[in-house]
């Protein structure tokens, strides 16, 4: 839909935020509908409502009473069109001699902007099956409150890993068992548990009719009917008084069980999953009684089908982790916060459902098999590029962006702007999350004139992305520095409070990129993608090094070889995912194109020789993109035909290898050796009756 089809409503929030219609208008949606009021929320709610009356789609400047404004356009049957854009952060900015329109413009035409092209949807299908994990006291009680309150929507199942004694209720309302050694896996609706039965009484099967109890004469049996180990003599009174139940079985315990579910409530300390992520469906609120109250409301929620984007695309002939089972690249599986990603053959195997769409696999990826498809890169830089077009054409300038991830990193910037101004330099860009933000969007950023790129983290992120963007924005400042560019261009910066973020922000206002901007849209791929990059910014360099040297770990560089002790057997050549080394053709030749190199170091843990070295750096010129022979030799010619196969080196070394072995001492094998593979044969089928050699077995 253009722009010209939306209404614009905007807010001045009782006059806290200044509007230029004139300059918005001819910069954000000419031709478009673009209102401004005092109070939608109140005085100005029903010429609101009457205006969204007649708009296809609608964009309201309103974040803070989106319920009631929301409430407003469904009675006037526009609810499906309107979508809410904050504006709070940029009214703490009019201060004196402040323009706020270059932020208003930018934040205006993203929200403008189309949605991405959709991707497929992974589902999720839950029943309302949950089971209960943990010590018996907790356990139980919750399942009590749990039947209570949701005992319609809930089928509730219990396993007790700790006996403390506690009573088991009078009815029995729901499957009770124990377990040791639990292990889960799954994710919302396909849960596997597994676990050790730790006990000879099956509370399942149990009747508590207390036959058992009456018979133990050491009294190791109790209300909660498990028997004690230390007080058992083995007598197995309790088995005779329990055989028409079958309930006690002492060969039992230890032995395997395993059930699925579709919800899991884990109330052990330290939990069963211990990742920063858990799978959908899996709480695991620890000992606070009121997380686990909330634990539990949260559960009720999870009954019905669910639907959530497929994050990631995967392409797995240019995928690095290994080949002929030689390890290479392992950084998605290190990187991924939920253990959805494992090694899968030659390529990895993401489960969809585990996936929660934080970016990282597709930032460390030195190949761009692993792509982030919602939204994708090129998919924010258009927005990037559009907000920083409004900007300067609002009369901006020096613009700093800011990414921060939508929920956590957009209450931050709203309680920023409610308490203390952003600096008004700076243009906050939402993302599912700050990890997906690799380093052919950080340069892009600076590509398309922003002065600086800045990246928000949070200190409950997991450890792992921070280590990613700061790998990433090495990289990048390296490149930087190497230009003549500013490298604290790129910034990282963690905060969980308004006055942290304002004083990183004031901290790191001085190093500034100074680019003209970019006219290119970011390709998908994204080793063109930073090809693209990395070549405006050489545009713009006051240096111009013929090659960088970067850090250990890069994408980028050269591969050396001893020439001495390469054969040629192009080993490397099959190993290498991304066409980087090549062979020669007819010729015993090693070609190598430095631009496809992403340093995976497959071939150097597949040459046989170990000939091979990776050197990590980045051609700025044109030699990238020119093939160079790493290698080349004589051809060895067959003795018989004279037709050119392998190496002389190879064959050379083959003979020389070979000649002490007893089954090459014949001279016919050791001749053999050097005739091509058509002579060899007829050579073969000629002296079948001569002799017996290594060729004839």
């Amino acid at each position: 839909m253009k722009n010209a089809d939306k209404a614009i409503h905007l807010c001045s929030c009782n006059g806290t935020v200044e509007f230029d219609i004139r300059r918005l208008t001819e910069i954000v949606a000419p031709g478009a509908a673009l209102t401004v009021g005092r109070q939608l929320c109140r005085r100005d709610a029903h010429a609101f409502a009457e205006a969204l009356g007649g708009a296809p789609e609608a964009i309201v400047g309103c974040t803070q009473e989106s319920a009631l404004l929301r409430e407003l356009a469904d009675e006037s049957g526009s609810a499906s069109g309107v979508s809410f854009i904050n504006l709070r952060d940029i009214a703490g900015r009019n201060a004196p001699g402040t323009d706020v329109q270059p932020a208003l413009a930018a934040r205006l035409a993203v929200a403008c902007l189309a949605e991405p092209a959709p991707v497929p949807a992974v589902g999720y299908e839950s029943s309302g099956q949950l089971l209960i994990i943990g010590p018996a006291g907790a356990a139980l009680g919750w399942a009590e409150e749990a039947q209570r309150l949701h005992g319609e929507r809930l089928a509730i199942n219990v396993l007790v890993t700790a006996n403390d004694g506690s009573e088991l209720p009078v009815r029995r309302d729901y499957p009770l068992t124990t377990g040791r050694n639990v292990k889960v896996t799954g994710w919302l609706g396909a849960f596997e548990v597994s676990w050790q039965r730790a006990n000879a009484i099956d509370l399942d099967a149990c009747v508590r009719c207390n036959a058992c109890i009456d018979a133990c004469p050491e009294g190791a049996i109790g209300y909660d009917y498990q028997v004690n180990a230390a007080r058992c003599t083995g007598h197995r009174a309790c088995v005779t008084a329990c055989r028409d139940i079958g309930a006690i079985d002492f060969a039992a315990v230890g032995s395997v069980r395993s059930e699925t579910c579709d919800l899991v409530l884990d109330l052990s300390e330290p939990p069963l999953i211990r990742i920063p992520h858990p799978p959908q469906g899996y709480l695991a609120p620890g000992r606070d009684p009121l997380e686990q109250s909330r634990a539990l409301n949260r559960i009720a929620t999870l009954v019905g089908e669910f639907e959530k984007p497929k994050f990631f695309s995967y392409k797995p002939s240019i995928c690095a982790h290994s080949r002929s089972s030689k390890s290479g690249c392992n950084r998605c599986i290190d990187v991924c916060s939920t253990e959805a990603i494992r090694a899968d053959g030659d390529g990895v195997f993401v489960e969809p459902h585990l996936c929660m769409g934080c970016g990282a696999c597709a930032t460390v990826c030195p190949t761009g098999a692993m792509r982030y498809a919602y939204p994708s890169a090129s998919d924010v830089a258009v927005r990037i590029k559009t907000a920083l077009q409004a900007w300067r054409a609002a009369g901006g300038t020096r613009a700093r962006v800011l990414f921060h991830t939508e929920e956590r990193g957009q209450e931050l910037l709203a309680l920023t702007g409610r308490r203390r101004a952003l600096p008004a330099d700076v243009l906050p860009i939402a993302v599912h999350d700050v990890a997906s933000v690799g380093l052919e969007l950080m340069l892009a950023t600076l590509c398309y004139g922003a002065a600086q790129c800045v990246i928000l983290s949070h200190d409950d992120q997991p450890d792992a992305y921070a280590q990613a963007i700061d790998t990433q924005m090495g990289i990048g400042r390296t490149v930087l520095d190497a230009l003549g560019h500013a490298a604290e261009a790129l910034v990282h910066i963690r905060a969980d409070e308004a006055d942290a973020l304002i004083r990183h922000l004031a901290a790191t206002a001085g190093a500034q990129a100074d680019c003209a901007p970019a006219s290119f849209a970011l390709p998908a791929e994204k080793r063109t993608a930073l090809e693209f990059c990395v070549d405006h910014l050489v545009r713009q360099a006051r240096r111009r090094p013929e090659a960088i040297a970067l850090p250990a770990g890069s994408p980028f560089g050269t591969v050396n070889i001893d020439r001495d002790a390469c054969t040629l057997c192009m080993s490397c050549v099959g190993a290498c995912p991304a066409s980087a080394l090549m062979d020669g053709g007819d010729a015993p030749k090693l070609r190598f194109l430095e631009r496809n190199c992403v340093q995976c170091g497959l071939c150097v843990n597949t040459c046989p020789e170990s000939a091979l070295s990776l050197e990590p750096r980045l051609l700025t010129g044109d030699a990238a993109r020119r093939e160079r022979v790493l290698n080349e030799a004589e051809p060895f010619h067959c003795i018989v035909c004279s037709k050119a196969f392998g190496t002389r080196q190879m064959i050379d070394a083959m003979t020389s290898r070979l000649s002490s072995h007893a089954m090459f001492a014949g001279g016919d094998a050791l001749r053999r050796l050097q005739m091509c593979a058509d002579c060899r044969v007829i050579d073969m089928m000629q002296g079948a009756g001569r002799e017996t050699s290594v060729f004839d077995l």
